[in-house]
């Protein structure tokens, strides 16, 4: 198998900010995966629950909220608008396979993907189509024998592939295109109201990270290891850089952050990268002790904030140096992407916990939430409150797939947490892996 203790998660998943600029002619990303930093103040430690609502499916997409509704996807197959204050359903939207990818919105559409090989554009008040784009198919990442399991003749999915690409909205003038990513391996543009087909650029492999858009690039990883920037306009490659290769080390699931002139990021690879947002040179890397990084970076006052997986870990990293200012660590492997509100930080961590983060007590003052699941079951799955991949499956053959996905299930019985918060109106959104998408109040800052 693939390292057991190698666990990992992209993206992204994802997380969302709007980034409009002030003057009318300058372009606008809209909902683009960006740094997630929400207004707030002080410290706001994770309060009571406010609502959970429960799918038929495991939630690996993040929520959205606009105009008092809360939009997500869900393993089942729908696209849920609930209402924010209560949880309840206002309408539902269905497709034909699990919806991994996050949402964008733009005026009354919204826009995400799903494994039925289609994203949509939906109308945010009834839930009704107004277009879908077919692409070449969507995929978990997949190989015979992968990572070297037996039986080697046995086509296996990547049980680390939890998403799909999610689309990011730019508005220039009068035209308006959505992007994202496809396991077809291409990087689609296309236009944000009838769908039709801009440009798109092909890469190597399938692509379920989500693209990110800082000036005139669009800046987009994939399973062929290589980080590439492309024009917005034309689609046409303007640099690349490729990462590690190395088997069980291969891949970036993790979306860009862009500060100061520098593209962060981290990958399979095991390494975390700071590059020059023009050139693509590297400026520095950093050692994630054989750790992929899926999650993607949030950076405030010259700290850049990422989790890790076989660390447990929130790392808190110099955005100059890429020293390490300080580490946080967890029950398991943390594969959400944080959002950070005031001096806050927020995260979710495989073994169900949910965190909140004073960022001025280097890591010292926190308090968390447990999903229900995971207080029942963590005496039976976790060693010493600890996930461990071995442990669990110590009755097992871990050369074979087949027991590799058993360990999964127990661990996805915890309540894993990979889906990436959202924060509105005091308030935090999460889904979970038990079904559930949560509403958590906070409490006024301190």
């Amino acid at each position: 198998m693939k390292k057991p203790s190698v666990l990992i998660l992209l993206l992204l998943n994802f997380f969302f900010i709007n980034s409009a600029l002030s003057q009318k002619n300058n372009p606008k990303i809209i909902n683009a995966f960006s740094n997630p930093i929400y207004d707030g103040k002080g410290y706001q430690p994770l309060g009571d629950l406010k609502w959970k609502h429960k799918t038929e499916g495991k939630i690996f997409a993040s929520p959205l909220v606009k105009n008092g509704v809360v939009y997500i996807g869900s393993e089942d197959g729908f696209l849920y608008a609930l209402d924010e204050k209560s949880g309840e359903t206002k309408w539902k939207f269905k497709t034909d396979g699990a919806i991994h990818s996050s949402l964008s919105t733009f005026e009354n559409i919204l826009y995400f993907g799903s494994f039925d090989g289609n994203y949509y554009a939906i109308n945010t008040e009834n839930g009704k189509l107004i277009w879908k784009f077919k692409t070449g198919g969507e995929h978990w990442l997949g190989a015979n024998g992968i990572d070297g399991m037996k039986p080697d003749t046995q086509y296996m999915d990547d049980l680390w592939d939890f998403y799909l690409s999610s689309p990011v909205v730019y508005e220039k003038g009068r035209s308006v295109v959505v992007l994202f990513g496809s396991s077809d391996g291409n990087v689609y543009s296309v236009d944000a109201k009838t769908g039709a087909l801009k440009w798109k650029f092909k890469t190597n492999g399938p692509i379920h990270g989500t693209p990110v858009i800082d000036q005139d690039k669009v800046y987009i990883g994939g399973w062929d290891a290589t980080l590439y920037a492309l024009n917005i306009e034309t689609g046409k490659e303007l640099w690349n850089f490729p990462t590690g290769t190395k088997m069980g080390f291969k891949g970036i699931q993790s979306s860009v952050a862009v500060s100061d002139g520098k593209v962060y990021f981290g990958a399979r690879d095991p390494f975390f990268f700071a590059l020059d947002a023009k050139t693509g040179k590297l400026i520095w890397k950093y050692d994630a002790e054989k750790s992929w990084i899926l999650s993607s970076a949030v950076i405030k006052n010259n700290t850049v904030y990422v989790g890790t997986s076989d660390s447990y870990a929130l790392l808190a990293l110099d955005a100059k140096t890429g020293a390490e200012k300080y580490k946080f660590k967890t029950n398991g492997y943390i594969y959400t992407s944080p959002a950070i509100a005031g001096n806050t930080i927020y995260f979710g961590d495989f073994t169900g916990n949910f965190f909140s983060l004073d960022l001025l007590s280097n890591g010292k003052k926190t308090n968390f939430i447990s999903t229900d699941n995971r207080k029942q079951f963590a005496s039976s799955t976790l060693k010493n409150d600890l996930l461990d991949f071995g442990y669990t499956g110590q009755n097992e053959d871990l050369s074979l797939y087949e027991n590799n996905k058993k360990v999964m299930d127990q661990f996805y019985q915890l309540g894993s947490i990979v889906s990436s918060p959202f924060i509105n109106n005091n308030t935090i959104f999460f889904g979970s892996a038990d079904g559930y998408l949560y509403a958590y109040n906070l409490e006024k800052g301190k």
